[in-house]
Parts: C-alpha cells; sequence; structure tokens
C-alpha cells in the first residue's frame, strides 16, 4: 500500500492526527457556526499545512457546502432555522430596529423567511391593517401576536432545511398579491453580482416577492457584505434600500454608496 502523503500526515495541534474525512467536517462545522474559514487560522488549529486546508475546502465546495474566496472560504449550504436564527443576533436585532421606521405609510408588504427579517417581524411597530405576506413559516407564526396585521402565509413545498415554502405554488401565491414594498435579506451581497442566495429555490421566491412590489428593502448584516453564494438573486439595479448594523457613514459600504439608499 502507497505511503499516505506528508501533507495527509501532519500532526494536529492539540496531539494526534486527522483524517481528511475528519478535517472536512471540522471545517465545515466552522463554516456553519460563522459562515466563513480563514485558511492560515484554520491551519494553524488543526496543525496542517495551509494547501492542506485548500484542498479540504475545495472538496466542500464541489459538494456545494461552500465557495473559495481570497484567503479563505464562505459557507454556501443550507442550514435549519434555529442554527440560523442565533448567528450575529445583536446585528439582527439592530437591523430590526432600523427597519421599523421603513414600514409606516406602507399598507400591504412582503417579508422573506430569513433570520433577520424573522427579527422584524418579531418587532413589527403597529401599523393599521397592514397586510403583511410571507413564505417563512416561523415569520407567520410571529405575525400571529401582531393585533393589526392581516398575515398571509404563501403555500407550497416545505423545505425543513430553511423553514422555508417554496416552489411554484408558493411563487404563484406572491405574484398574485400587489405589494407596495418587500423586505429581504441574502445569504451574500457583492456590488457587481448583486444579492446570492445557496439554493435554486430560494432565489426564485425573493425574484417573486421583488416581482410583486413597488420597492425593494434589503436588509443584510455586514458578514455577507462583498461576499458571494452559490445562485445569483437580483441585482442592485433592483434595489432601492440597503440596511445594515453599520453606520452608514461606514467604509465597508462605499462599494454601494452611489447605488442605492444606505441605512
Amino acid at each position: 500500500m502507497a505511503p499516505d502523503r506528508v501533507e495527509d500526515r501532519e500532526p494536529m495541534s492539540l496531539g494526534g492526527s486527522l483524517a481528511a474525512e475528519e478535517r472536512r467536517r471540522v471545517l465545515l462545522d466552522l463554516l456553519r457556526e460563522s459562515g466563513r474559514v480563514d485558511i492560515s487560522g484554520a491551519a494553524g488549529q488543526l496543525g496542517v499545512h495551509h494547501m492542506t486546508i485548500r484542498r479540504d475546502l475545495r472538496g466542500l465546495e464541489r459538494e456545494g457546502s461552500a465557495r473559495l474566496v481570497r484567503g479563505g472560504a464562505i459557507f454556501t449550504g443550507t442550514e435549519e432555522f434555529e442554527i440560523r436564527r442565533s448567528r450575529a443576533l445583536s446585528a439582527k436585532r439592530r437591523i430590526a430596529g432600523k427597519l421599523g421606521p421603513l414600514v409606516l405609510g406602507h399598507d400591504s408588504v412582503a417579508i422573506d423567511a430569513s433570520t433577520t427579517l424573522f427579527q422584524f417581524a418579531e418587532n413589527l411597530p403597529a401599523v393599521d391593517h397592514l397586510v403583511v405576506v410571507t413564505y417563512g413559516i416561523p415569520a407567520f407564526q410571529a405575525l400571529q401576536s401582531q393585533a393589526d396585521v392581516r398575515a398571509f402565509l404563501s403555500g407550497g413545498e416545505v423545505d425543513r432545511r430553511t423553514g422555508s415554502l417554496v416552489g411554484p405554488v408558493a411563487q404563484r401565491t406572491l405574484e398574485s398579491f400587489s405589494l407596495s414594498c418587500c423586505f429581504l435579506s441574502a445569504s451574500a451581497l457583492d456590488p457587481e453580482l448583486g444579492t446570492m442566495e445557496p439554493t435554486v429555490e430560494e432565489v426564485e421566491m425573493k425574484q417573486a416577492m421583488a416581482r410583486a412590489s413597488e420597492e425593494v428593502v434589503l436588509a443584510v448584516d455586514s458578514t455577507k457584505l462583498s461576499q458571494r453564494s452559490a445562485v445569483r438573486a437580483l441585482s442592485l439595479d433592483q434595489i432601492q434600500t440597503v440596511v445594515t448594523e453599520l453606520d452608514p457613514a461606514d467604509p465597508r459600504l462605499d462599494p454601494y454608496r452611489d447605488r442605492v439608499l444606505l441605512l
């Protein structure tokens, strides 16, 4: 039997060795927890050469769980709602606070199935006779406590990985409404490519919401900026306002400054 390659026999920082399959599992866990893995940091943590980490990440990229970027990789797979809900929670709450005034003056809005907009749904300001349409089951449940809200949940097929209702039935339901505004999030936002999502199904739902709405408000925390995911969704030309937890003057928003309103 041929001997193991040197890079597969490098010791872990805590002793012992880690097989390629186990390394990829650890890297996938890191990606799910933080959304990004730095090659140098992971190499030091696992006690292997940085080229070993790059090769492992390339394998995860082929599986659709990661996308290589400069210096590391970002997570592009799907996760259950409760896992995503706890990530960057303080940023999501700050974003929800900024979104509140934007709903005033609207009579019909859409909210996507993201955990960022779930925070918004939980803390929606009082607006008389507001119609809210969503394809997110948790968001719909949160809206039930809002006395002045008429909440509509699209039909469709349940994607248990994301808590979303997806598919042609869900799309037709959304497009049957005439909405004044939709509030969307994204897995990634690139100044040239626009918003991106990990699955085609999620892209189709957000595109349907945008088609049914006069105005599109994008709500993303700063970890999504200048990142990429698997499938392109909306261009910046389709978005009027971008809301983050950052101060609007933050230089991280400079690539978007002349394209959209920043809040």
